[in-house]
């Protein structure tokens, strides 16, 4: 008869060979499978964001570890997982496979293609989650990254290194100042490397994320372009890595010193679908239902964009994260997060965007905290006291409705800020290049434009191009250096106007 003694040993030889043994898996049971998050007992050697695999064959990763079970979100929709069905762990966190290979693809958050192309078969394995780079490893943001659009471009520069927010109501053109960027991206500015571009869509509709792909195509931009997809039909879990994804591959180029232009589209959906996983998860519920890690969600994401120094490859990685308001309300839960965690935000305002002035920014509420070190010589030069300019001018056309009787000084305030704001309209997927941006702020702001009727200055600047390029083909070159314009600079820019107003008054 055996005793208790020899039965005690005998068990704890057996667990000691199962624990020592590196090739055993931790195995678990399926306890409940509630809309994509199942709960499992028994994995007491998971960790968080550790890879699990189901009985049938689904995935999914950590996101709870609580006392006695381990709760995991699945990359699919997880219908034939049930109670009693076992999990296994895997020891290995989440990666995506990064290569040459995804430039001019589509792929999901998993690096499986959507666009029907053949798998990507090589990659450098790039761990979702990551600690962003240290103060020691960065630099100031000192190069541009120029959008092609005047307005932006003029009075909220963005550097590359940076994180700009763009933010307004539906409808307003924030995904077309992303893709215009993106559309820009592809000749490199003097002196400044090509940059790799990742656009992330979270919680589009399929044929949304297929248009811009098909513009991207059409202004051959798509070359130097990967687009993450995690549509509105995917899983919650799919779009809440989608961010993550899209910066880990931006972090393989990093790596090789390359500047990487990141926009995520957008994290409000990406917030709402973290929130639905969280409530499901029984995560205590704070304000507007979110849960109290939101602000982390997103810190630790765009602090993962970066300008390195030169020790460290010096490349950069810019984020411009899009955020969707409801009527204009900048105050609300996730705006405020955002805005605290960006270099500056872009603001598109609806009734500018209803009176015709396109991009639709607010000057008043829009910044770049980065300013004039991400500006090139030549566009500070003519550009320097626009934003002020504009910010005056709004201002007094809301008092001038009020009363007829205006002061000269006023009147021709007035009369600039009109001059202005029509220079600064701009048709979509018309990104210029730099040389372009700065002869037409020039113009204005020195008062080349003053004797041209408001309504006429669009035609003008479309007809005055092809008359430099054909008369005055230097000044191109001389506005397009990237240095500080020098008077006699002006000087031919005024020649060149009073020329063409001649030509064009008659």
């Amino acid at each position: 008869m055996i005793d208790n003694k020899t039965i005690i040993e005998n068990l704890e030889k057996r667990l000691s060979s199962f624990t020592s043994n590196p090739k055993t898996q931790n195995v678990g049971t399926v306890q409940k499978n509630t809309d994509g998050v199942v709960s499992v007992s028994g994995l007491s050697k998971a960790f968080m964001g550790e890879i699990i695999e189901f009985e049938d064959g689904s995935r999914g990763t950590v996101l709870n570890l609580d006392e006695d079970q381990a709760s995991i979100i699945l990359f699919n929709n997880g219908l034939t997982i049930v109670e009693g069905q076992t999990a296994k762990t895997t020891g290995e966190r989440l990666t995506i496979a990064a290569s040459e290979e995804l430039l001019g693809r589509v792929v999901n958050p998993l690096g499986i293609p959507l666009d029907g192309k053949p798998e990507i078969k090589k990659g450098k394995e790039m761990p979702l989650e990551r600690i962003a780079a240290g103060v020691v490893a960065r630099e100031p943001v000192n190069k541009p990254l120029k959008t092609g659009i005047k307005s932006i471009d003029a009075m909220f520069p963005i550097g590359r290194g940076q994180r700009e927010l763009i933010i307004g109501d539906r409808g307003l053109g924030k995904t077309a100042i992303a893709i215009d960027t993106i559309i820009n991206q592809r000749v490199a500015g003097k002196g400044l490397n090509p940059v790799i571009c990742i656009y992330v869509a979270i919680g589009q509709k399929q044929n949304t994320v297929a248009r811009v792909v098909d513009k991207l195509k059409q202004e051959n931009a798509f070359a130097n372009t990967i687009v993450v997809v995690a549509g509105a039909s995917d899983p919650a879990t799919l779009q809440y890595l989608a961010p993550y994804a899209g910066v880990a591959i931006g972090e393989y180029f990093l790596e090789k010193g390359q500047d990487v232009l990141i926009v995520y589209d957008d994290l409000t959906k990406h917030a709402w679908a973290y929130r639905q996983l969280s409530l499901v998860l029984r995560r205590p519920a704070g304000r507007e239902a979110y849960p109290g890690d939101i602000f982390y969600l997103h810190s630790r994401l765009l602090e993962r964009a970066v300008k390195l120094n030169k020790e460290n490859g010096n490349g950069s990685i810019t984020a411009l994260p899009i955020i969707e308001t409801q009527a204009g309300d900048i105050s609300a839960y996730i705006p405020t997060n955002v805005i605290s965690i960006t270099d500056g935000q872009i603001f598109l305002q609806a009734d500018l965007f209803n009176a015709g002035i396109r991009p639709a920014i607010n000057t008043g509420s829009s910044v770049s905290r980065v300013g004039g070190a991400a500006q090139t010589g030549s566009m500070k030069s003519v550009a320097g006291k626009m934003k002020l300019e504009m910010s005056q001018y709004r201002e007094l056309a809301a008092f001038s409705q009020f009363g007829s009787e205006l002061d000269p000084e006023t009147k021709a305030q007035l009369e600039r800020g009109q001059r202005i704001n029509e220079i600064l309209k701009q048709p979509q997927y018309h990104p210029l290049t730099e040389e372009w941006e700065v002869i037409d702020i020039g113009l204005v702001t020195n008062g080349f434009l003053d004797d041209i009727p408001v309504s006429e200055i669009t035609k003008y600047i479309e007809e005055f191009r092809p008359f430099v390029k054909k008369h005055y083909a230097k000044l191109l070159e001389t506005f397009g250096n990237g240095e500080k314009v020098k008077p006699e600079d002006l000087k031919q820019l005024e020649k060149a106007a009073s020329e063409f107003t001649k030509q064009f008054k008659k």
